[in-house]
C-alpha cells in the first residue's frame, strides 16, 4: 500500500495553522490544506504492513491502506468511494476525531504515524468540491416507518443506513437544527456548520424526514411515536452534565460548559444576539476540565478577549511519550496540546477545587483548591489524596465546569418503560443494541456513555442493521470490517 519505499522517504507533514493572532478574532477554521503533491506524499508513507493495525484502532473499521493507496496514486474518486465505504461522514471524523487509527498505526512504533484523520478529511473535501458525492434514495422502499429520536453523529448514520434499507425514516430534534453536538457543542472553529448543512442536503435528498423543535417525550408524546412507527432509535446521546459539589457552585459566574459553548454557537449561527450570550470578554477565566470540552472552551474565551485563561485538571500531568503500561498498538493516556492550547492558556494538573468563593452579591471572585496526588494500589483504583499545606485561592470572574457527561437524561427511559444500567445508560446489549421493550433500540452515547464521534458514527451503523434485521427478518445492510458498496 502506498509506496513501498515512501515511509522512508516522507516525513509526517501535517496541515499549518493560521497564526494565532490572526485566527482568534473570528469563528473560521483556521488550517491551510496541504498541495496536491505533499498529501500524494502523505499517502505514500502507508506501509505495506502485512496486518494493518490501523483497522483495529478504528472503531468503524476504515479500509486505510486501501484509500491511502489511491491518494498516492492520484485516483481520489476511487479513496472517496473507499473512505465511504465504512464512513458516513468522514467530513466530520477528518474534523473531530482524536484519531485512534494513528496511535495503532505500524509506523508509529518508531516514527510519526501516517497521517490518517487529515488525509481523511481532504478526500471527503475533494469528493465534494468534484460533485462525487451525491444523492442515492433507495430503489425499493419497504412499508416500515422508523423514528430516530436524536440527530448527532449516531442518529444521522442510523438514519442513513435504515433509509438505504428502503425504510422511511424520520428524526427527530428537540433543538432548532439538525446535528446534536456536532452542531450546538462544537466550536465552528473546529469544524464550520456549512459542513454539517451541506451534508444534511444529501440526506434529505435521500428521502430522511428531519422534525427540528421536536422533543419526544414533552411536546411529542411517547404513544404517538409507537403508534405511528414500526422502530425507534433512541441516539439522544449522555447529556447530563457532571457537577461540583462544592460550596458556591450556585454563585453567578460559573458556568456548565455547555451553557458557555452551545450559546456562542448559536450566535456565531446568527440566531441569537451578542448581548444574549455568556462572555468572557475582559474576564478572568478558569476553565476545570482538560479534555476536549475543556479545549474547547479556551478558544472560545480567547476569542471573547477573556484577560487572562488558566486550566485545571485534576489527574496527573500525562506524558509527552506513549506510557509503558499502554504499549502499541493501544491507545496512550499522553499530554495532548490542542490549537485552543496554543492560542493562550496556563495548564495546571493535579489540581483539585475546594470551594467557589463570591460577593456579598452573589458574583463569582475567586476559588480555592488543593493539590492533589493519585496513589496507586495493585487491583483496586487509585486514591486521591490532598497534599498539605498546598490550598491555593485564585481571583477569577468566571468558571466553566468541563466535567463531562454522566449518562443519558431519564425522560425517554421513564416514558418508554426502559431499563438503564449503573452508569444511567440506556440499557441495550452490544448484541444487538435492543433494549427491554420490544421494537426499541438505542445507539451512541446514549447506550455506552459519552465517546468519541467515530464511536457514535459506528454504533449508529451497527444500529442499523439489527433494527432492519428486526423489520425485515434478515439485514443486507454491511457491519464493521464488511464495508457498503461505494456510495460517492
Amino acid at each position: 500500500m502506498g509506496k513501498v519505499t515512501g515511509f522512508l522517504e516522507y516525513e509526517r507533514e501535517d496541515e499549518p495553522y493560521v497564526k494565532v493572532e490572526t485566527r482568534v478574532k473570528n469563528y473560521q477554521e483556521f488550517t491551510i490544506p496541504l498541495e496536491e503533491k505533499a498529501m500524494k506524499d502523505q499517502g505514500a508513507r502507508c506501509m505495506d504492513c502485512g496486518i494493518p493495525f490501523c483497522h483495529s484502532g478504528c472503531p468503524l473499521g476504515n479500509l486505510i491502506p486501501d484509500f491511502n493507496d489511491k491518494v498516492y496514486k492520484g485516483r481520489w474518486k476511487e479513496a472517496a468511494q473507499i473512505l465511504h465505504a465504512t464512513n458516513n461522514f468522514p467530513e466530520f471524523t477528518g474534523r473531530l476525531c482524536p484519531a485512534p487509527c494513528e496511535e495503532a498505526c505500524v509506523l508509529g512504533i518508531n516514527e510519526d504515524p501516517v497521517s490518517i484523520e487529515n488525509i481523511e478529511k481532504i478526500i471527503a473535501e475533494r469528493a465534494f468540491e468534484e460533485g462525487w458525492i451525491t444523492a442515492h434514495p433507495p430503489k425499493i422502499r419497504t412499508d416500515k416507518k422508523v423514528a430516530v429520536i436524536g440527530s448527532g453523529p449516531s442518529g444521522l448514520a442510523a438514519a442513513q443506513q435504515l433509509n438505504r434499507a428502503g425504510h422511511e425514516v424520520t428524526v427527530f430534534e428537540r433543538d432548532s437544527k439538525v446535528g446534536g453536538l456536532l452542531r450546538y457543542g462544537i466550536p465552528d472553529f473546529k469544524m464550520e456548520k456549512k459542513v454539517i448543512d451541506r451534508r444534511l442536503a444529501i440526506l434529505e435528498e435521500e428521502g430522511i424526514h428531519f422534525k427540528t423543535n421536536a422533543e419526544v417525550g414533552k411536546n411529542i408524546s411517547v404513544e404517538t411515536i409507537k403508534a405511528d412507527f414500526d422502530a425507534v432509535v433512541l441516539c439522544g446521546g449522555a447529556t447530563v452534565r457532571r457537577n461540583i459539589p462544592i460550596k458556591g457552585n450556585h454563585l453567578k459566574g460559573v458556568y456548565q460548559a455547555m451553557d458557555f459553548l452551545k450559546p456562542n454557537n448559536q450566535y456565531v449561527d446568527g440566531l441569537l444576539e451578542l448581548k444574549d450570550i455568556v462572555s468572557a470578554k475582559d474576564k478572568n477565566v478558569i476553565v476545570i476540565g482538560g479534555g476536549d470540552t475543556g479545549s474547547d472552551c479556551i478558544g472560545t474565551s480567547n476569542r471573547h478577549g477573556a484577560k487572562s485563561v488558566t486550566n485545571f485538571e485534576i489527574l496527573s500531568k500525562p506524558s509527552e511519550g506513549r506510557p509503558a503500561h499502554q504499549p502499541w498498538p493501544y491507545w496512550p493516556m499522553r499530554l495532548k496540546t490542542t490549537s485552543s492550547h496554543q492560542e493562550g492558556v496556563e495548564r495546571f494538573f493535579s489540581v483539585s477545587t475546594k470551594e467557589f468563593i463570591g460577593d456579598k452579591n452573589g458574583n463569582l471572585v475567586a476559588l480555592k483548591t488543593v493539590e492533589v496526588e493519585w496513589i496507586l494500589k495493585q487491583g483496586e483504583r487509585p486514591e486521591l489524596r490532598e497534599l498539605e499545606g498546598t490550598e491555593k485561592q485564585w481571583e477569577c470572574d468566571m468558571v466553566l465546569l468541563a466535567l463531562g457527561f454522566t449518562g443519558a437524561e431519564k425522560t425517554l427511559a421513564d416514558q418508554f418503560g426502559l431499563e438503564m444500567d449503573f452508569r444511567t445508560n440506556i440499557k441495550a446489549t452490544i448484541k444487538d443494541y435492543a433494549t427491554n421493550v420490544k421494537g426499541v433500540f438505542a445507539a451512541g452515547d446514549m447506550r455506552r456513555g459519552q465517546s468519541l464521534i467515530v464511536w457514535a458514527i459506528s454504533e449508529g451503523r451497527e444500529a442499523a442493521y439489527h433494527v432492519d434485521s428486526y423489520l425485515m427478518g434478515s439485514s443486507n445492510l454491511p457491519r464493521k470490517d464488511e464495508g457498503d458498496l461505494p456510495r460517492a
